[in-house]
C-alpha cells in the first residue's frame, strides 16, 4: 500500500497544482470558462492515461482527485461547482482506464 501511495504522488502534485494553482489565473467569465472546461480537465486526463499507462490501474487516483478537488469548491468557486468534483474524479478514472489499456499491451 506505502509503495502504491508514492507512485500515486507525482500525479497527485500535479493535480494539486492544476486544481489549486490555475484558477488563481482566472480574471473573468471568458477565462474561467477556458480553464474549467478546456485547459484543467486537460491535465487531469493526461496525468490520468500516463499514470495508467506506467502503474496500471488504480481506484485510488479518481478518489483523491475527487478529494484533492472538492475544496477548491468552497476556495475559488461556489456552491454551483460542487459538480466538477464528480466531473473531475469521473474524468480521471475514465483517464486511468485508457492509460491501463496501454499499460497491458506493454
Amino acid at each position: 500500500m506505502k509503495k502504491k501511495l508514492w507512485t500515486l504522488a507525482p500525479y497527485l502534485i500535479l493535480l494539486g497544482i492544476d486544481f489549486y494553482l490555475l484558477p488563481l489565473l482566472i480574471r473573468d467569465t471568458g477565462m474561467a470558462m477556458l480553464l474549467m472546461l478546456c485547459v484543467m480537465p486537460l491535465i487531469a486526463l493526461v496525468s490520468a492515461v500516463i499514470y495508467g499507462v506506467r502503474n496500471g490501474f488504480s481506484i485510488l487516483l479518481p478518489a483523491l482527485a475527487f478529494l484533492l478537488f472538492l475544496p477548491t469548491v468552497f476556495i475559488y468557486y461556489n456552491l454551483s461547482a460542487w459538480i466538477y468534483t464528480v466531473f473531475y474524479a469521473l474524468l480521471v478514472l475514465g483517464g486511468n482506464g485508457l492509460g491501463r489499456i496501454f499499460y497491458q499491451k506493454r
